[in-house]
């Protein structure tokens, strides 16, 4: 494993990077948590799958980079490391991995217990944009060092931090969490075009009061958005009322919401199992948080619904995700359920 330091000598000596980074706030942050301090960096958010497939060696193809950072993505594919011939920089927090031609950075290869994010590590190498920063840890679930600095430099965003849900969802950082969250959603040119405007943003109150120009028309074009998820969000909220398990099937549209859905249903629903599935190319894209005082490994539970199913999953104890075959979505719910009864 390398260091932090010498992750900050590869970038720095770097010309032309390109960082691939998790479509979640965690991963944006984290690339903007890197471009906004060395000022360089191309971003292309990984989306729709775990992994960091071949399928983007045409990015590398059309940005010709001398190095690459792979951002929060829990799986690289061999073939994909084997067919670039620039140095990689993998900076992760999922289960430790076995790859051949990477510079890997993992807390868990010295404490599988450390799970801390990415947005906390690329803090860690930055030491600035603290504001920044705090979105992305906090939308992974996690508390932020510097939360007692965080709170007194901006009691607008943030009073205390009691309780994460609260956090999350009654809070002007939690408003800032999900508009980065819903600027990675739609077209690839307008998540792009989010994102730049993003990198130059200082002020976090210019996102939210939209400021400027610039600013504003973000919150404009992110408003059919918003509404879109206030609509399906009231729908799973209606279905799941006085259920046992919290279990919410949505079909594909235009945007994907199932991480948000979850995550935001776990609070409506506090110490209720959650499945959230989207259904799209016969194939259901599913995710799932575990409530903490149960104490189900759900990593775990995952692997055993996935049995004898084509499929994959995996994630961290309280989160995850799985994607399996509509054909074999009944099944794999079945043994979910099987498991949380024992």
């Amino acid at each position: 494993m390398i260091t932090l330091k010498q992750i900050k000598n590869f970038i720095e000596k770097s010309q032309n990077p390109l960082i691939f980074f998790d479509d979640d706030p965690d991963g944006l942050v984290s690339y903007l948590l890197i471009r906004k301090h060395f000022g360089k960096g191309k971003g292309v958010a990984v989306k729709g799958k775990p992994m960091l497939d071949t399928s983007y060696l045409l990015s590398v193809k059309k940005y010709n980079p001398d190095l690459i950072l792979v951002l929060d993505k829990p799986i690289i594919e061999q073939e994909f490391v084997d067919k670039v011939n620039v140095p990689i920089i993998w900076i992760d927090h999922h289960p430790v991995v076995n790859i051949k031609g990477v510079k890997y950075y993992n807390p868990r290869i010295k404490d599988n217990n450390d799970n801390r994010c990415i947005s906390h590590w690329c803090y860690q190498l930055t030491k600035e944009n603290m504001w920044v920063a705090a979105i992305g840890i906090v939308a992974d679930y996690q508390k932020p060092s510097f939360i007692k600095t965080f709170t007194k430099k901006y009691p607008e965003l943030l009073k205390d931090f009691k309780d994460q849900k609260e956090v999350m969802f009654n809070s002007n950082l939690g408003k800032l969490i999900r508009i980065f969250g819903h600027s990675l959603k739609g077209k690839t040119e307008d998540v792009n075009r989010n994102i730049e405007i993003l990198t130059k943003v200082n002020d976090p109150f210019d996102i939210l009061e939209g400021k400027n120009e610039v600013t504003k028309n973000l919150l404009i074009r992110l408003k059919p958005i918003e509404k879109e998820y206030d609509r399906v969000l009231k729908k799973a909220v209606e279905e799941n009322k006085g259920k046992d398990i919290v279990i919410f099937v949505y079909p594909s549209g235009k945007y994907s919401f199932s991480a948000e859905l979850s995550n935001e249903l776990m609070y409506k629903f506090p110490d209720k199992f959650v499945i959230v599935a989207r259904e799209k190319d016969g194939e259901m894209k599913i995710s799932l948080r575990n409530p903490e005082k149960k104490g189900y490994d759900l990593p775990k539970i995952i692997e055993k619904a996935l049995i004898g199913l084509e499929g994959y999953g995996g994630g961290h104890t309280y989160a995850a995700g799985a994607s399996v075959k509509r054909s074999d979505f009944e099944q794999f719910l079945s043994i979910i359920k099987e498991e949380l009864s024992k």
